[in-house]
C-alpha cells in the first residue's frame, strides 16, 4: 500500500503547486520579438541588454520587423513570433478574432503621438467638417479608435465619414496626392507629415483616448516561460527609462535608422510615452471601452471581455507584480484564476 500512498502524495503535492503557481517552467531555447520601425522595441534591439541578459537563461532572442500593428499580431497569431507590441486598437480585433494572445504590459498614455491630419491648405478647420469626406487610415491600427472618439466628440458618428484603409506608406502617397481629405496617423509617420508636407493637425488624442502601446504574447509562450516575459519587461522598462532621461541620444541613434531628419525624430521621441509596467485594472478597463466601441459599432462580431487575455505574473515575480489591484475592478471584471501574491 505504501506505493499506492506515495503516488497519492505525489499528485497531491502537484495539483497544490499548480494552484500556486510554483510549477518549474519549461526551458525556452529562443524568444522570437516582433518591432516596428520605431518605438522603445527598436531601441531595445539596438542597445543589445536583452541579448546578454537572456543568454544566461540560455535564450537565444531573435528579431523580425513589421510594417503595423495588425500585420505584426498576425505573426503572433501564426506562431512567427512569441512576442510584440502595438497600439490600443489591434488586440483588440486579434482577441474577436479568435487569437490566442496575452496582454503582457503596457506603455504610459501618448495622446499627442497620433493625431488627425488634414493638408496645409484644406478648408477643413474642424473634425466636423469631416462630414462626407475621405479618410485614410491603416485598419485596426491604434488610430482607429481615434478617429471613433474625434468624431463622436464632434457630434458625427463613424459612417458619416468615407473611410479608406492603407498602410503608412500609401496612405501617405494618397494624402499627398489629394486623392483623400484627412489622414489619422501616429508617430515618426505624423511628425514626418508635420514637418515635411506642412501637415496640420486638426486634432490629436487628448482627451479622447490614451494611445498606449501594449507589450502581448502567444498565450503558450507567457505561460511556459514567464521567466523570460519577467526579463524582456524588465529590460523593456530600462531602456525606456534610459530614453526618457536622454531624448537628444535616442535622437541620434535613431534618426538614422528612420531615414528622417534629426528634427523630425525628437519631435517624435519626446511625444512617445516611456516606462513599461503591468496591466492594472484602469488601463484594463479602458481597453474594454475600445472593444465595447468596436462592437456595438459592428467593426467587431461579438462582444469581448479583455480581462480573459491578460498576463499575470506568478506569484513570487518582484518586477511590478505589485501594480495590480484585481479588487478594485467591478465583479463582472474580476479575473477567474487564482491570484496568489498579487495585492
Amino acid at each position: 500500500m505504501r506505493p499506492v500512498i506515495l503516488r497519492r502524495g505525489l499528485v497531491a503535492l502537484f495539483a497544490a503547486a499548480v494552484s500556486f503557481g510554483v510549477v518549474l517552467e519549461a526551458q525556452a531555447d529562443a524568444l522570437r520579438i516582433g518591432y516596428q520601425k520605431y518605438g522603445t522595441l527598436m531601441l531595445l534591439k539596438a542597445k543589445g541588454t536583452l541579448e546578454k541578459r537572456l543568454a544566461e537563461q540560455g535564450v537565444d532572442v531573435q528579431w523580425t520587423e513589421f510594417p503595423g500593428g495588425p500585420q505584426l499580431l498576425e505573426g503572433l497569431n501564426v506562431g512567427s513570433i512569441d512576442f510584440g507590441v502595438t497600439g490600443e486598437t489591434p488586440p483588440v480585433f486579434a482577441q474577436a478574432a479568435g487569437a490566442d494572445l496575452l496582454y503582457v504590459a503596457y506603455e504610459p498614455p501618448a495622446p499627442t503621438s497620433e493625431a488627425i491630419l488634414v493638408p496645409k491648405d484644406s478648408p477643413i478647420t474642424s473634425v466636423s467638417d469631416l462630414k462626407g469626406k475621405k479618410v485614410v487610415l491603416n485598419k485596426g491600427s491604434n488610430v482607429h479608435y481615434l478617429l471613433v472618439r474625434a468624431l463622436e466628440d464632434a457630434g458625427l458618428t463613424y459612417t458619416d465619414v468615407q473611410t479608406v484603409f492603407l498602410p503608412p506608406a500609401d496612405a501617405r502617397a494618397a494624402f499627398e496626392r489629394g486623392s483623400v481629405d484627412a489622414w489619422v496617423i501616429w508617430d515618426p509617420y505624423q511628425a514626418a507629415a508635420e514637418q515635411q508636407l506642412h501637415a496640420r493637425t486638426l486634432r490629436d488624442a487628448s482627451g479622447i483616448a490614451d494611445n498606449h502601446q501594449f507589450y502581448l504574447a502567444t498565450k503558450p509562450y507567457a505561460e511556459q516561460h514567464p521567466k523570460v516575459i519577467e526579463t524582456l519587461v524588465d529590460e523593456v522598462r530600462n531602456i525606456g527609462d534610459w530614453a526618457k532621461a536622454n531624448p537628444d541620444e535616442v535622437t541620434q541613434q535613431v534618426a538614422p535608422l528612420l531615414g528622417l531628419s534629426p528634427d523630425i525624430t525628437l519631435t517624435a521621441v519626446k511625444r512617445q510615452g516611456y516606462g513599461a509596467q503591468f496591466l492594472t485594472p484602469d488601463v484594463v478597463n479602458a481597453q474594454q471601452r475600445i472593444a465595447d466601441s468596436f462592437h456595438q459599432l459592428k467593426l467587431i462580431p461579438k462582444p469581448l471581455v479583455v480581462k480573459d487575455v491578460i498576463w499575470t505574473p506568478p506569484a513570487g515575480f518582484p518586477a511590478m507584480a505589485s501594480t495590480i489591484c484585481w479588487a478594485t475592478l467591478p465583479g463582472s471584471m474580476k479575473p477567474f484564476w487564482p491570484m496568489a501574491g498579487i495585492s
